[in-house]
């Protein structure tokens, strides 16, 4: 996907900045001379620790949470995008504590969007997951309800200067809560991988390629869209055999069970969605379902759309086996260190 957008002298705020999304995609836009990157979080060490690490004077850290619309309203005023990665992520933990996670995945989020139209932000995009789409846990029912948020400031505000839109990915390579820097950590430790169920299914996709669809969705978004990134599919037991092999060590699982509000599958883009979503290639775009609350005119001109068989799953996804896998994996950096680091302590 080609991306043109010029971030140079703009002012960008990223909630959640100190994670894995934003940390990539503040060093993106620092690369693109952009003006200020404005990070919003509520964790001042991992803010002390990104400060010393970047020692960029155009970063500037905001101690904030998004569940405060006095934060979100300060951090963003005068930014000319807003990229919204604050979220609680883990599944377990949603699942005890649902309404925690309305409080920052939904009501966080309607603040957000709140500050971005009254600051006049150009564009806000919100980061979503495959959990979202027939979700069955409380992690993807509130960014579920966080996506609907989005497209209801769209579909009530039509002349909003602010473009809210989302992005739907499904689980990215290294991310915090990714399975691969655990098994990493077992398989160093020289104990199986910790695997739920060897035949569960789940999308890989690596952090440029989520952040590359942040761009796009900023620079061609039109109100209310989602964009959802395709991406290819593996078993987890697959992904564990991959990293044993990388590691040179004796595949071994130890399968401990499905967790708490886990899907065998997951679905980045439903039948639904599907009907009217126009297909980019690498991607999907869903626009907004834009009717007012008359359907009348749709009862009688309205037209029938023959809808797809099937959602666009992990299961009929293009599926990676093993040496596949492992390709995928030497791609990225911290699994690089993380072999150098073996071969230096063999050496």
């Amino acid at each position: 996907m080609t991306v043109t957008l010029n971030f140079a002298g703009r002012r960008i705020l990223i909630t959640g900045g100190t994670g894995s999304f934003g940390q990539t995609m503040t060093r993106r836009l620092l690369d693109r001379d952009v003006g200020e990157v404005r990070v919003l979080s509520r964790d001042e060490a991992k803010q002390d620790a990104m400060r010393r690490v970047l020692g960029d004077d155009r970063v500037r850290y905001h101690v904030g949470d998004v569940r405060d619309l006095d934060s979100v309203l300060h951090a963003s005023r005068d930014v000319d995008y807003v990229f919204h990665a604050a979220a609680l992520k883990q599944v377990p933990s949603c699942e005890f504590f649902p309404l925690e996670a309305v409080r920052t995945n939904v009501l966080g989020s309607a603040n957000v969007v709140e500050a971005a139209a009254r600051n006049e932000v150009r564009s806000l995009v919100l980061l979503s997951t495959d959990k979202a789409v027939y979700p069955v846990n409380a992690m993807g029912m509130s960014k579920a309800l966080m996506e609907k948020v989005a497209q209801a400031h769209a579909r009530n505000h039509p002349d909003s200067p602010t473009t809210v839109s989302c992005v739907r990915y499904g689980n990215v390579m290294y991310s915090r809560g990714s399975v691969i820097p655990l098994f990493i950590e077992q398989i160093k430790a020289g104990r199986a991988p910790t695997v739920t169920d060897p035949a569960m299914t789940r999308f890989l996709m690596s952090l440029d390629d989520s952040v590359s669809l942040v761009e796009h969705a900023f620079q061609h978004a039109s109100a209310g869209d989602v964009f959802v990134r395709k991406a290819a599919a593996c078993t987890i037991a697959d992904l564990a055999e991959a990293l044993c092999q990388l590691f040179d060590v004796p595949t071994k699982l130890d399968v401990i069970g499905v967790r708490h509000g886990e899907k065998q599958d997951e679905t980045l883009a439903s039948r639904e969605e599907l009907v009217r979503a126009e297909d980019f290639g690498d991607f999907f775009r869903v626009p907004l379902d834009a009717r007012d609350l008359n359907y009348a005119l749709y009862v009688t001109e309205g037209e029938l759309a023959e809808s797809p068989r099937e959602d666009f799953n992990s299961a009929n996804a293009v599926r990676l086996d093993v040496p596949q896998i492992m390709e995928l994996l030497v791609t990225l950096p911290e699994v690089r260190a993380e072999l150098t680091l073996r071969d230096q302590v063999l050496s």
